[in-house]
């Protein structure tokens, strides 16, 4: 089949963090606002914050959140390849949306080939679809370790003859030594790809920057396209960094225990909005303060990271909480860590075998059968309120806890979580239940705060993309741009 007349520009970055998700996610919505069809794509994904796509799928929450830029429905396609850690040197590989397996790092190095075939299956189908494909590299194209059977940036570029743009931070310091290395670790095929530089996170007068910018241009040949101003309190859901000091100072206290593998940590952004809350995650060796509600988050690894909470003191420190009658909440793998008990006899997660639970609810888990994965309208079982969020986890939960779970959800009324007898517990598989903002209030209310302030995530998100793409059409030379591939 002939390929669809479309356009591919792909953003690179010198380091993990340069910002080249959010430069794409930028590039986007511009597109989007100019009326051309686009996708954004990112070959392979090492996250541990994901997504439900529309058909089904699971794709990383980043690449969700650049398809809300380009105005349409989030894919499988979009990110074809997602690595979810589940140890140090072992993740499970989501191909297309579907989990096919475990594998340690040597074991997926010999799959890659596999992989890629996806890759470009995906790939070829949005080009038929789109007029424009923005893709997005992860790391750096330097890490010379994993060029072999690259699929995630210049083997990538290479394959697919795109220009490439290379993003770099100035924030953290170094950027020229960032820009003109990377440039060095390539081989000349590589850098003639790489048509100009977006220099992220500026701050302060850009005309003590324009002798270091007339330097780059002079030794590599090549056109600083733009530079981008540090947006300060911007918000867009992260890929999969962790803000462990983050708080706030109102006097309604939540804590959350970073846990080693904690997967969609973005269920807590719209807690970190609100005025009235001190929100903290908790890291290893720190103690565990005095708070009104605790809250077990998703993990890839649930018994492990049981164990770990254990070994911090935690189970004391829940159970002191509960007694001074404080609340406790479990979502997804927090929620199976609350039940009686944790069975995973296919080691799916790591070694096959059995945990106790913290023994707070009266449920069990057996880890078993495919990964579900969808999203859903729910209405919390205790309050006339609505939410909508999403369900990605292994395993079922059953126990007398569930009579009264935690909400209904779709028009079957499909009971999901559970409270315990006293009602200081809840569990519950349901992602982003604080993203509506009236179920936000709900939950609040029932720890035992009152809020009036809670907005509607993707509002929000959506406004934060918006404030992003303003701030790089404006920092873009666009003459030049159309130069290097635009």
């Amino acid at each position: 089949m002939k390929a669809h007349a479309c356009r591919t520009l792909m953003i690179q970055g010198c380091t993990s963090d340069a910002g080249k998700s959010a430069m794409v996610t930028a590039l986007c919505r511009v597109l989007a606002r100019r009326g051309v069809k686009v996708a954004p794509f990112k070959p392979q994904n090492m996250a541990l914050n994901s997504a439900v796509t529309s058909d089904g799928g699971e794709i990383g929450r980043a690449q969700a959140v650049q398809a809300q830029a380009a105005r349409i429905a989030p894919h499988t396609d979009h990110n074809p390849v997602l690595l979810k850690p589940t140890h140090d040197k072992v993740a499970q590989i989501i191909v297309q949306g579907k989990a096919i397996g475990t594998l340690d790092a040597l074991e997926y190095h010999d799959y890659k080939r596999r992989a890629r075939e996806a890759v470009f299956d995906s790939y070829r189908r949005l080009q038929q679809q789109y007029d424009w494909i923005v893709v997005e590299g992860a790391g750096s194209p330097a890490e010379i370790n994993l060029r072999a059977n690259d699929i995630a940036n210049m083997g990538f570029a290479e394959e697919a003859d795109c220009p490439v743009w290379l993003v770099a931070d100035i924030d953290r310091g170094g950027v020229f030594a960032h820009i003109v290395g990377t440039l060095a670790c390539l081989s000349e095929t590589e850098q003639q790809r790489i048509r100009g530089f977006i220099i992220n996170r500026f701050r302060g007068d850009i005309a003590l920057l324009q002798a270091g910018l007339d330097w780059l241009e002079q030794r590599t040949g090549k056109p600083v396209l733009g530079v981008v101003p540090y947006l300060q309190g911007l918000e867009l859901a992260a890929e999969d960094a962790l803000r462990i000091n983050a708080a706030r100072t109102g006097g309604f206290r939540i804590i959350v225990p970073a846990l080693p593998r904690i997967s969609n940590h973005t269920d807590f952004d719209p807690l970190q909005r609100l005025p009235e809350i001190d929100f903290r995650f908790i890291g290893p060796g720190r103690a565990i303060p005095a708070a009104d509600l605790i809250i077990l988050p998703g993990t890839k690894n649930t018994r492990a990271d049981l164990d770990w909470l254990r070994a911090q003191g935690w189970e004391t420190a829940l159970r002191r909480h509960l007694r001074y009658g404080g609340k406790v909440m479990g979502i997804c793998g927090g929620y199976q860590m609350l039940g009686t008990r944790i069975a995973d006899p296919l080691g799916m997660e790591g070694a096959a075998g059995e945990s106790t639970g913290l023994g707070l609810l009266d449920v069990a888990t057996m880890l078993a059968g495919d990964k579900h994965l969808e999203n859903v309208s729910a209405a919390l079982s205790w309050a006339d309120v609505h939410l909508q969020g999403y369900e990605i986890h292994h395993g079922q939960t059953h126990g007398a806890d569930t009579r009264q779970p935690f909400a209904l959800i779709g028009s079957e009324h499909r009971p999901d979580g559970a409270m315990s007898a006293d009602g200081q517990v809840l569990g519950t598989y349901l992602h982003g239940v604080f993203d509506t903002s009236a179920a936000a209030r709900a939950l609040l209310a029932w720890a035992g705060c009152n809020v009036s302030t809670a907005t509607n995530a993707g509002q929000v998100l959506d406004a934060a993309i918006d404030r992003l793409s303003d701030a790089v059409e404006q920092s873009i030379d666009w003459d030049k741009a159309a130069q290097a591939g635009w």
